[in-house]
């Protein structure tokens, strides 16, 4: 037990390690040479960190973009009750949550293997929150249950859904990458899935978001790194304006965030930081994928004949990122509307979680994309942010109401949302 609770948390645990590792197997199959292997899997693994980075420089300026627009709008966070959160549910619970992750990822592999499905989850970090919250959700609906069948409950349960997941999405995302060689496999594809099939009804798929076209004085635009930076720093810009007009506490307490350096131009600066985030993780996805699909393909004809690798969302970026910045902005015109809605209807304050808003609605505003051009990239956002605000107000008040709602409020995603009451039920069931 002590040595599948080590291999948890330093190799399950630590997603850069895991694929390097798998990059590593991969290369050993196929019999590649040792200046191969270590180039192929050292390579793999700063690529992967080269995305964790440009995650990490994305959520740096999301820290500053959230709270600019809670305090636009006047939100607070609202308060929860007696729960038992994230702390104390991990110290009674964390060793079934990591045997089960454990577990459930060996069945995957099983399954990859004597069926048809053949895709193997490699998103490490996601595979410990969806069984975190799951696990929260059974536990709230079940009450006391023994760790012994909590982990088989949830063993089960995560490693259908790692395999099932890719292969809901895989018709789409074989349209977008243009071959077969990678699935998605993350929390996203619930509203990835809804966002092509949207585009397909509602959109128009001859008007591909990448293929816009500009005047020629307007033709810079083609850059998305441009046409990033422009949208968020409007997006900054304005939420600075408002905030410098109000003279509440919490507007106070931003301002002087920035320092020495006037507010506005701090903000900005946060609009081209965000974009040199977007820039980093697209270089880190193009050296990672360069590695990790020709090593897999090792894996997959000698250990899981034709296994494809289900990999994290950012893996779509490239191939649609003007549909990246539809997306993100369909949810955010969506979350404004919902806070207002759920605020006036159920008394609930939504909070938006920017960081799950962005990096899922630019996953579906490429799905959308593919099926529905520039209306599907949109539609996909905002369906996006429709998911996330009912979700989060059913998952913190029904289901995780007495575990860690303060989890489900920046730590859950789409597929829990989606996926929860649906394990609600089972727990009942079976626990």
């Amino acid at each position: 037990m002590e040595v599948i609770y080590w291999l948890a948390d330093n190799v399950f645990g630590t997603p850069a390690i895991l694929l390097g590792f798998i990059v590593l197997a991969g290369l050993l199959l196929q019999k590649k040479t040792a200046s191969q292997r270590i180039s192929g899997t050292f390579k793999a693994i700063i690529g992967f960190l080269i995305i964790s980075v440009g995650a990490d420089i994305i959520v740096s300026a999301l820290v500053v973009f959230e709270p600019l627009w809670k305090e636009v709008f006047n939100l607070s966070e609202e308060p929860l009750g007696d729960f038992m959160g994230q702390n104390v549910f991990n110290a009674e619970y964390g060793s079934a949550v990591t045997l089960a992750m454990t577990l459930g990822f060996l069945i995957n592999v099983l399954l990859a293997r004597f069926t048809r499905f053949k895709y193997i989850y490699l998103t490490g970090h996601m595979m410990f929150w969806t069984t975190t919250i799951f696990a929260g959700i059974a536990v709230h609906a079940a009450g006391n249950v023994s760790s012994g069948r909590l982990v088989i409950f949830l063993a089960l349960i995560m490693g259908i859904y790692w395999t099932l997941q890719p292969a809901l999405t895989q018709p789409f995302m074989r349209k977008i990458v243009g071959n077969d060689a990678i699935a998605l496999g993350h929390t996203s594809a619930s509203v990835a899935l809804l966002a092509a099939l949207a585009g397909k009804v509602a959109g128009n798929q001859e008007n591909d978001a990448e293929k816009i076209k500009l005047p020629k004085g307007l033709e810079f635009l083609r850059d998305s790194n441009v046409i990033t930076a422009l949208t968020m720093g409007l997006l900054f810009l304005i939420g600075a304006i408002i905030i410098s007009l109000k003279d509440t506490p919490g507007a106070q307490e931003l301002v002087a965030s920035a320092g020495s350096q006037h507010f506005i131009v701090y903000t900005i600066i946060q609009s081209f930081t965000f974009t040199a985030g977007i820039a980093v993780v697209l270089m880190g996805v193009r050296m990672f994928i360069g590695e990790m699909v020709p090593a897999f393909k090792g894996i997959a004809t000698k250990l899981v004949p034709g296994a494809r690798p289900a990999l994290d969302c950012p893996v779509v970026f490239p191939y649609a990122p003007n549909a990246v910045i539809l997306g993100f902005l369909g949810s955010f015109a969506g979350a404004l509307v919902w806070l207002v809605i759920l605020g006036n209807t159920v008394g609930y304050i939504f909070v938006p979680t920017m960081i799950v808003l962005f990096f899922h609605s630019a996953t579906a505003g490429v799905f959308g994309n593919v099926t529905g051009g520039v209306r599907g990239a949109l539609i996909g956002g905002f369906i996006t942010s429709t998911v996330v605000a009912w979700g989060q107000f059913v998952t913190v008040k029904l289901l995780l109401s007495d575990t860690i709602p303060d989890t489900a409020m920046w730590a859950a995603d789409s597929d829990m949302f989606i996926i929860g009451p649906v394990i609600r039920l089972l727990a009942k069931l079976f626990l």
